[in-house]
């Protein structure tokens, strides 16, 4: 069955299907950090570690595109080399995301992240998410070798 979803998403970024295009137009007009019921990639989301039980959650997050601004100086004399222009940041969208999301919801622990889609000025990533506190996580020994505590 994962198969087929891996399928289905891969084509759907290739033909640029309206569904997708659909979506995408709604999620950028939402909120940066975004908590949903349920993956939109169910495959990768299994994949990368997220079970349908309580205590995961699924949070989706917009992450601008492009090189990092700096603010030009408007004060003093002026330097040869503003350096305003060419910044780049030293981590990655996806990790922005992570950042971003563990921020929002602190009382959560990441777990991991995969990407959903991207247009000319954001990038969407799906962060999964775990409540290290909740019953049925404390009971899973899958879960807590993840999380880093010992499994007993």
């Amino acid at each position: 069955m994962y198969k087929y979803i891996a399928k289905n998403w891969r084509e759907a970024w290739e033909k640029k299907e309206k569904w997708l295009l659909d979506r995408a137009i709604d999620w950028r007009r939402g909120s940066t950090i975004f908590r949903v019921e349920r993956p939109s990639r169910l495959d990768k989301a299994r994949r990368l570690g997220y079970k349908a039980k309580q205590g995961f959650v699924i949070v989706r997050v917009k992450v601008s595109k492009g090189g990092m601004r700096k603010k030009r100086p408007r004060s003093g004399r002026r330097q040869k080399h503003l350096g305003v222009v060419k910044i780049k940041a030293h981590i990655n969208a996806k990790e922005v995301a992570c950042k971003r999301a563990r921020k929002k919801y602190p009382n959560l622990k990441v777990i991991n992240a995969y990407y959903l889609y991207e247009d000319g000025r954001y990038k969407w990533y799906e962060v999964i998410m775990v409540d290290p506190n909740h019953p049925s996580i404390k009971a899973d020994r899958d879960i807590k070798i993840v999380l880093g505590r010992e499994a007993k």
